[in-house]
């Protein structure tokens, strides 16, 4: 069966008197629900400063982890995230339309992971990320939606140009702006010990990926690698919020499909 650790951190920085990130995460109760349901973690980075930023994260976040805990059991977590997804985008629209000039304009980035059986899909939108470490090695499976990146795309600028442009932090599609969001999701394989790390960018801004998997290949346990995670990019920067999700899955269950339903390999 699906089994994982995981630790959930986040600080102001070193700048900002508030945090705008938010977190959380849906545990199934019981083995049946480990199998019907799974885990989600979701993660946001609140946009707007003054603009209740804090306010569209927590509402996505809320949203998220609502629609899971009651999402039809065994129902495709490809399907189920875009959905959720799409979801929060609209809670987050109406909770800003309804909040008067206050609330006007907040917006949130969003990264959630789904595990069950021996796989994890990701959905985001925006440029908090979701990084897979796996014999040492972190690959990133989520897509920065900044313009910089759109324009590296679209061949209009090259990798460089755009590490040293304006538009590099400036996002092209966020939760909360527009009635509906284009959400981009993923698949992926896994095995025991593969970790997984979401953050937002107050993190990966700071901290390069091969530092991530160092930290959480080097037998620490996952509290001490958050801690020295947040600790270096604070040490870094810490102009940003920083907040960070780790996920070391011990064992996992190896599952087939066959017409829609799921099977057990061996």
């Amino acid at each position: 069966m699906l089994d994982l650790e995981f630790v959930e951190k986040t600080d102001d920085g070193r700048v900002r008197d508030h945090n705008e990130d938010y977190f959380g995460y849906a545990a199934p109760a019981t083995p049946a629900r480990v199998r019907s349901h799974g885990w989600l973690f979701a993660l946001a980075d609140g946009v707007g400063g003054h603009e209740k930023g804090e306010v569209a994260s927590r509402a996505a976040i809320e949203s998220m982890l609502a629609g899971f805990e009651t999402s039809p059991g065994g129902e495709s977590h490809a399907a189920l995230l875009p959905r959720l997804v799409q979801k929060a985008n609209t809670h987050v629209f109406e909770t800003a339309v309804h909040g008067g000039r206050e609330c006007a304009g907040m917006a949130t980035t969003l990264v959630a992971c789904a595990l069950r059986f021996d796989r994890v899909t990701v959905a985001h939108v925006g440029d908090s990320r979701c990084y897979l470490i796996r014999g040492g090695k972190a690959s990133q499976i989520t897509r920065d939606h900044t313009v910089a990146n759109e324009q590296i795309r679209l061949g209009l600028v090259s990798t460089q140009e755009a590490g040293a442009s304006s538009t590099r932090h400036i996002l092209s599609r966020s939760l909360g702006t527009e009635m509906i969001v284009n959400v981009e999701t993923n698949d992926h394989q896994l095995y025991a010990g593969d970790v997984l790390v979401q953050c937002s960018d107050g993190l990966h801004n700071s901290v390069e990926a091969s530092e991530m998997a160092a930290l959480c290949s080097q037998g620490l346990d996952l509290p001490g690698a958050a801690e020295k995670l947040v600790a270096l990019a604070n040490e870094r920067d810490g102009s940003d919020n920083i907040s960070v999700q780790l996920i070391r899955v011990r064992s996992v269950e190896r599952m087939g499909m066959y017409r829609g339903r799921p099977y057990k390999l061996y």
